[in-house]
């Protein structure tokens, strides 16, 4: 008679921990910080059409590393969740805090019950508005969330790049210059990061109620080489602004970095 096979459930989280760590580790790493005007989201990623960064709802932004197709799951799960709120009660009610948390409790079961951990890890982003602060959520693939106050940072060599980060970090920067900031410290003192390897988007309270917004090629080529960006004309229906003088991968993409 054979002996039946035992591991004990220790050894069982530590082995699917260091499973989901490997895989994050693998990933390219993002940077989320408040900056003077609101939030902004710098994530090291080549593609175009494998977004990182996107919306989920009113002042909402969601960002993610690891596995694409799983937490690209998360995202649209996400976007599902707010609709759905926001139609039954109303906008005011979507907020990130509640988002993050429900990310945090799938997470944290698919962590403890299932064979295979999820190889991501999340941030949800909201603006703050009527004299509120910002809030950055991360949420690690275990189910940990954590309320962050200044910054931001996953995947990849995380503590590393969040000292770079932290050396110099200011809550008075504008955008310009916290998106070269961000770079810098994603980039390292060995590396140089252009247009093209990089996927930046803010969270403006100048915009409006959908305040999310990308940043372009042509405006972070600008950014990155010091010059500021001329500013983009009004939306229809909006008065046009003053100044003081008067009118005017699948899977190759993300676990190879």
């Amino acid at each position: 008679m054979t002996m039946p096979f035992y591991v004990a459930p220790e050894q069982v989280m530590k082995d699917r921990a260091e499973y989901a760590q490997k895989g994050i580790a693998r990933g390219r790493s993002l940077i989320a910080t408040a900056y003077a005007d609101g939030v902004l989201i710098v994530a090291e990623n080549p593609s175009r059409s494998l977004h990182k960064i996107s919306e989920i709802y009113d002042r909402i932004a969601f960002a993610g590393v690891g596995k694409y197709n799983e937490y690209d799951q998360l995202r649209v799960a996400g976007v599902r969740h707010a609709d759905t709120k926001g139609f039954a009660f109303s906008r005011e009610d979507v907020d990130a805090r509640s988002l993050a948390n429900l990310y945090a409790q799938y997470l944290g079961n698919v962590f403890t019950h299932e064979m295979k951990p999820l190889e991501v890890e999340i941030l949800v982003a909201e603006l703050g508005t009527n004299g509120r602060a910002d809030q950055l959520y991360h949420v690690a693939y275990e189910g940990t969330i954590t309320d962050e106050d200044r910054f931001a940072v996953l995947g990849g060599e995380a503590e590393t790049i969040s000292e770079r980060f932290a050396a110099d970090w200011r809550p008075d920067r504008d955008r310009a210059e916290a998106i070269r900031a961000a770079v810098k410290a994603l980039a390292g003192p060995q590396r140089t990061l252009g247009p093209n390897d990089l996927e930046v988007a803010v969270l403006s309270r100048e915009n409006g109620r959908r305040s999310f917004k990308r940043v372009t090629d042509g405006e972070l080529a600008q950014v990155l080489e010091g010059v500021e960006p001329p500013p983009a004309p009004a939306q229809a229906g909006e008065p046009t602004p003053r100044t003081s003088g008067g009118a005017d991968d699948q899977a190759a993409v993300e676990n190879s970095g």
